[in-house]
């Protein structure tokens, strides 16, 4: 078996680009008879590539970038997207979230489930929930960690139900940026499209009818190191080629590797392919970095959370088949 070494990720990007701007065509012209695609645009590195790849598919002008900061927003990510859809030449438009979000109750609903933790939680505050893991990785755990405005940081683990409710909380960003892409989209008669990688596709790592919706997802077959690969081949802004990846959901800055996988995502992606291509954890766990017992619970990890997240992937279940549609019970 030949060494697991990043070199197993790598692919010829301009075939690549070229592959998915035909299936998009097919896909959003063909059969979904779409005469463009809306794409959010975060600043980030998925989205970024999803822009290009869509602009180098359809033209700009038949791309529309939406960009949707709200109060908490890092105001350098707003900048970030404007430097890419200036770039890109597409049309753009900034919906700014904030007013929907807090009318809602988002801030006010989370705030109020950190308070059951941290009392004196309030105005100038910021958090994070992060996953602390047992020696061995075996087991891990919920904490919060909040930061006064004198930026005195304290964690403390997090309760089952307060963290659910910080969760359900929080996810109303990204189901009312979906509904603001879908708006734009029905309104163009446009395609929506969806910016998960393949790690964040295949773990879970995404919001139901909120970042996870999407009418066509064009790189959810990719490895974050590909993506970032690709966004170096389509000449993308420096800063998305070199920007770290944030959640871009909670108030303190928060990676990815620390809210939701096991691993740095560098990492995380060789181990992702190893499992996916038949390695045994003890045999891949010298070249990711470990001991045999945490490479094991590595894998243990991504088959656990493969199964707890089918439900969002899963589509309506119906009681019984409906004639003429094709869906099935």
């Amino acid at each position: 078996m030949p060494a697991l070494t990043s070199a197993v990720l790598d692919i010829d990007c301009a075939d690549e680009v070229e592959r998915i701007a035909i299936r998009l065509r097919e896909i959003v012209g063909t059969k979904l008879r779409r005469r463009g695609v809306v794409v959010a645009v975060s600043g980030g590195v998925d989205s970024s590539v999803c822009a290009a790849l869509a602009a180098h598919a359809f033209g700009a002008e038949r791309v529309l970038a939406l960009l949707m900061p709200e109060r908490e927003s890092a105001p350098e990510a707003t900048a970030l997207g404007l430097e890419v859809v200036t770039q890109l030449g597409v049309p753009h438009a900034v919906e700014q979230l904030g007013p929907t979000l807090e009318a809602i109750g988002c801030y006010e609903r989370r705030d109020a489930a950190i308070r059951r933790v941290v009392p004196e939680y309030g105005s100038g505050w910021k958090s994070k929930i992060v996953i602390v893991r047992t020696s061995g990785m075996a087991l891990s755990y919920f904490h919060l960690v909040v930061q006064s405005p004198t930026g005195k940081q304290r964690e403390v683990r997090l309760p089952a139900p307060e963290y659910l409710e910080v969760v359900a909380a929080t996810s109303f960003k990204q189901r009312i940026r979906k509904t603001m892409e879908y708006f734009h989209a029905d309104r163009l008669h446009y395609a929506v499209l969806g910016t998960p990688n393949r790690l964040e596709y295949d773990q879970g790592f995404f919001v139901k009818n909120g970042d996870g919706a999407a009418d066509v997802k064009p790189i959810a077959h990719l490895y974050k190191t590909q993506v970032y690969a690709i966004a170096r081949h389509l000449g993308l802004p420096r800063g998305v080629c070199d920007a770290q990846p944030t959640t871009g959901t909670y108030t303190l800055a928060q990676g990815q590797d620390e809210s939701y996988f096991s691993l740095p995502l560098h990492r995380m992606d060789l181990a992702l392919w190893a499992r996916n291509h038949g390695w045994e954890a003890a045999a891949a766990a010298e070249y990711l970095g470990l001991t045999s017992a945490e490479a094991t619970a590595v894998w243990a990890d991504i088959d656990a959370k493969r199964r707890a997240t089918a439900y969002l992937h899963a589509r309506p279940a119906l009681i019984a088949p409906v004639d003429g549609v094709g869906d099935e019970a």
